[in-house]
């Protein structure tokens, strides 16, 4: 059984791009836009990870990730922020949250795959 990822991007060519390259690498993929509905359809999905935008409207990805590991269903679900914050800080804010990576934007093919190979990795160990 594929492993299941859940994207959760409000751009639509960065989020085709990663669902993309994730099912070219033999994973499940669920895309999320909106980040208000990234909670329940985490719960409906069981992912093997989440990959998370930190700027969503409506919601912020930082805020997003402190609810998510406040739910016992999905807080041992591992998270990859992916976002345009680069500042200083930020990761450690993103980190904070409970996010367990983070990249910054624009992403390397490369890189992206070897944080997402890891902590799927890492997930299945525990």
């Amino acid at each position: 059984m594929a492993l299941r990822v859940l994207v959760v991007e409000d751009n639509d060519l960065n989020r085709k791009l990663f669902c993309d390259l994730l099912r070219a690498h033999g994973f499940a993929v669920e895309p999320v836009a909106d980040g208000l509905a990234a909670i329940d359809q985490a719960i409906a999905f069981e992912p093997d990870l989440i990959i998370m935008d930190i700027q969503l409207p409506n919601i912020s990805g930082i805020s997003l990730i402190e609810s998510l590991k406040l739910d016992e269903r999905l807080a041992e679900i591992p998270v990859l922020a992916v976002t345009a914050y680069a500042g200083k800080g930020d990761e450690e804010r993103i980190r904070s949250a409970g996010a367990h990576a983070y990249l910054s934007k624009p992403v390397s093919i490369n890189a992206f795959m070897s944080a997402v190979n890891s902590l799927v990795e890492n997930r299945a160990a525990a």
